[in-house]
């Protein structure tokens, strides 16, 4: 029996259609005469997708009873007896109720198609297994339900059902996915631009993998062995020189023409692990590139045309993008230079783009900096030039030319000794002028075939050769390792140039100056060790790179002290002495990276101070108004009530009296938040954290409401679970929130107060339907003497909810202001779950799937 096949729609968020799409596709299988049935599908209550199910002929679920309640799920054996072409299976993530024949719904599906029946079914992007930490990271809310990748991978189609953040969020005011009560909470948690989006791109990028995947089964099934251009990726080859940034603009623009192109910008480098560019220049390439969108790469090689080629299969790139060489003319002769090797080299299925640039032709300057010492291959070359040649220009000179004279034998041989000298250093051409001047005095000097040197004149000129062959080869040799050391010296002056400029401008950090360390010198990891005195342990400062780091500096490849009780530790290789120069000037600017770091920590505490002093000035003068109002009042009634001179009625003294006691509940209130902003400030605030119920707490913070049964409203659910927090402090930040809430809000509109558990926070949000703020003035309302609007003097001083995020922050939790929808300001404090208590699910709009 064959396999049923299985189609899905994937949804990037809850909402975007998919069962609506899925119960589109029954119809239209239905009218081509398909035999089409609904095995499961749960409409939410929303009208159009109830709608979409009359006509299709649907299996009756079946019912489990569990805990005292009845379930319905799918009737796996009734639609298997039915035994339909196609079958609709919403929700595949969902999970049965225990007693079902499997535990997933997604396991149930198996069986179907199994048994050849075809199934269409649907899911979201957050249920996949293997995306639950990314979502959970996104949205702060841990998937409960999921499937494994490769139930979704093996599908026979995969139809995304997209669509944009802000479509998505008015479906959602408009009623057409959750019931009016829930909209508020689903918009301001779940349901944000930003989760949104989020998920939008998540849902993209897989499926886009997926259609790569299916793109190389199709390949490989059907032996394709050529790189189509589907997908078109751009590898730039850089130099360091300033015509990089030509190249990246010319490949971005080459990926644009394409449907989802990718630039990679790959810098070769020497295996002996100092860079030969500026790293000024390539940083500035690598930010260029990753503004636009690509991806820069540092790759190790000596032969820069095969390391090239060999990084663009590995990336399966289309293009290669190399600007025209910066040689002169005659240097050519020398070879055909990177770009046309990597042309001639690439085959057919790389395109090679040779871009014009202004440093085209005007030279490369000095060679690359590296190491003194010459490469394997011009030592080889050396030693057989100075060995191997003599051999066979004494076989030409004496078959070919045997009468061309002592004098232009000497030449020829002196040639070689050059050339050795050029190629492999002194030593070849020290063997060359030996085994040459043995030659010309066996075949060239009479008497011949012996060593024997009959005339004197001869001995002075194989003397002379000798000397000479001996001198130009020291000579050569001392000009190519001074050109080696004056390029070193250069890239090492760019390097030290580049570190003062940028840790005198504060632009590195220590972080980002270890990490270029170890992509200088090529190492696995870097760090910065310090310990206090002599015998002190040591401790890391900062580290970069593979783990595990090393922990003391005799531990790593190459450590470099830095005073008496600091040192750099790398960890890779070890590093020549002549290396260790710019090593030095690397560590002396990490220790003042960090010194500028912990400099600057004390400025900010320095700042701190300040700013408590500035808040106790603007303390004396914000009170001197505030608590005179009060007081006057007081005093007034107090007076009036001991005058001899009027005789008060029962109703004036009641409100003399009334009078006195709002002016001490006022003094009271005003006083308590000046404490407690001191407290802040000195830092003497100690929460006593412990396991509380919200409903503990909210009912008792609103005992200075005017009217708390008419003003707000409740929605603490009883499944909530217990929070971490202080009881006192969280009473005094539900209390001021909630009297500024109601001092803002229109009197027909009570404020709501309502919690709800999310991942292993508990949120609780406190509506008005006042004016509102604006973004710009969110979080500047938290600020101390911070009054919004025109509200009078004598209303409070404007500590209420700095208070409240001061107390908040105390207990680990946040505050912030969002907007209401439909107009107003919501006040959103997030607390911590206790521990050994985990959440209980709720009923939350954020958990249905369609």
């Amino acid at each position: 029996m064959a396999r049923g096949k299985l189609r899905i729609y994937l949804g990037a968020a809850p909402g975007v259609g998919k069962t609506y799409a899925m119960l589109s596709e029954a119809h239209r299988r239905v009218e081509r005469g398909t035999d089409c049935v609904v095995a499961f599908v749960e409409h939410h209550s929303r009208p159009r997708t109830e709608v979409m199910l009359h006509g299709l002929e649907q299996i009756p679920r079946k019912e489990l009873e569990y805990r005292g309640s009845v379930f319905t799920e799918m009737d796996v054996d009734a639609v298997l007896a039915r035994r339909p072409q196609v079958a609709l299976v919403d929700e595949l993530a969902h999970t049965n109720i225990p007693g079902s024949r499997n535990s997933k719904r997604w396991q149930d599906v198996e069986e179907l198609l199994a048994a050849g029946i075809d199934v269409i079914s649907a899911v979201n992007i957050q249920h996949l297994e293997s995306l639950g930490d990314v979502v959970e990271s996104i949205t702060g809310i841990r998937q409960k339900e999921t499937v494994p990748d490769e139930v979704v991978r093996r599908t026979d189609q995969i139809e995304l059902v997209d669509m944009s953040p802000q479509a998505l969020r008015r479906r959602m005011a408009h009623g057409n996915i959750y019931k009016p009560d829930k909209v508020d909470a689903a918009l301001s948690n779940y349901f944000r631009p930003g989760n949104l989006t989020a998920l939008r791109e998540l849902a993209l990028l897989w499926v886009a993998d997926r259609v790569d995947e299916y793109l190389q089964q199709y390949r490989s099934e059907h032996q394709v062995s050529t790189i189509w251009g589907s997908r078109e990726r751009i590898v730039v080859g850089l130099t360091g020189g300033p015509e990089g940034r030509t190249l990246i603009r010319r490949a971005a623009r080459l990926a644009e023409k394409g449907a989802g192109g990718e630039v990679l910008a790959v810098y070769i480098a020497s295996s002996d692990g100092l860079t030969s560019a500026s790293p000024k220049e390539l940083a500035v390439q690598r930010t260029l590139v990753e503004d636009l969108g690509g991806t820069f790469h540092h790759v190790v090689g000596d032969d820069i045309p095969v390391a090239l080629l060999e990084f663009a299969r590995a990336v399966n790139a289309t293009q290669i993008v190399l600007g025209v060489s910066r040689r002169k003319s005659w240097q050519y002769i020398f070879g055909p230079g990177v770009g046309a090797t990597v042309a001639r080299d690439s085959g057919p299925d790389l395109d090679v783009h040779l871009i014009t640039h202004d440093e085209a032709g005007k030279g490369r300057g000095l060679p690359a900096a590296r190491s003194a010492r010459l490469g394997r291959s011009r030592l080889i070359w050396g030693w057989l030039t100075g060995v191997a040649g003599p051999a066979l220009l004494t076989l030409l000179l004496s078959s070919v030319l045997p009468e061309l004279g002592l004098a232009n034998d000497m030449l020829l041989f002196l040639t070689l000794t050059v050339a050795a000298a050029l190629l492999g250093g002194l030593l070849p051409a020290l063997a060359s002028a030996m085994v040459g001047s043995l030659l010309l005095n066996w075949f060239f000097t009479s008497p011949v075939h012996t060593l024997t040197i009959a005339d004197p004149k001869n001995i002075v000129a194989i003397a002379v050769f000798v000397g000479v062959a001996v001198s130009v080869a020291s000579v050569v040799d001392l000009a190519a390792r001074r050109t080696e050391q004056a390029a070193r010296l250069r890239a090492e002056s760019e390097i030290l140039s580049y570190l003062a400029g940028s840790v005198l401008r504060g632009e590195t950090g220590l972080e980002e100056l270890l990490e270029r360390v170890r992509e200088t010198f090529g190492m696995r990891s870097a760090a910065l060790l310090e310990r206090e005195n002599d015998t002190a342990p040591w401790s890391c400062a900062g580290r970069v790179g593979e783990s595990p780091v090393v922990g003391r500096p005799e531990d790593a490849d190459v450590d470099v002290p830095v005073g008496d009780h600091m040192a750099l530790a790398l960890s890779g290789r070890v590093l020549p002495a002549s290396d260790r120069r710019v090593l030095s000037a690397f560590a002396a600017q990490a220790a003042v990276v960090l010194d500028r770091q912990r400099l600057q920590s004390e400025a900010d505490q320095a700042r701190e101070l300040a700013e408590g002093n500035r808040i106790r000035t603007a303390l004396l003068a914000a009170v001197s108004h505030d608590l005179r109002t009060p007081l006057a009042g007081i005093k007034a009634s107090v007076s009036s009530l001991r005058s001899d001179d009027v005789e008060w009625s029962e109703e004036d003294q009641a409100e003399l009296l009334a009078a006195i006691e709002e002016g001490a509940d006022r003094l009271d209130h005003l006083v308590g938040n000046l404490l407690d902003m001191s407290r802040l400030q000195t830092g003497t605030l100690t929460p006593l954290i412990r396991e509380i119920d919200l409903d503990e707490v909210v009912p008792l913070a609103l005992g200075g409401i005017p009217d708390p049964d008419e003003t707000v409203g409740l929605d603490i659910p009883e499944t909530l679970p217990m929070v971490a927090t202080d009881k006192g402090l969280l009473e005094r930040v539900v209390a001021n929130v909630v009297e500024n809430a109601v001092k803002y809000s229109p009197e027909d509109e009570p404020v709501l107060v309502a919690a709800s558990a999310i991942a292993d926070r508990v949120e609780v949000r406190v509506v008005d339907r006042g004016p509102g703020v604006p973004d710009e003035a969110k979080d500047r309302i938290f600020a101390p003497f911070q009054r919004y609007g025109d509200a009078p003097r004598g209303n409070g001083v404007g500590l209420g909810l700095a208070v409240a995020r001061g107390f908040a922050e105390a207990m680990g939790g946040t505050i912030h202001a969002e907007d209401t929808p439909g107009g107003g300001l919501t006040m959103v404090l997030s607390l911590p779950t206790a521990a050994d208590r985990q959440p209980v699910t709720a009923d939350l709009p954020v958990t249905a799937t369609s």
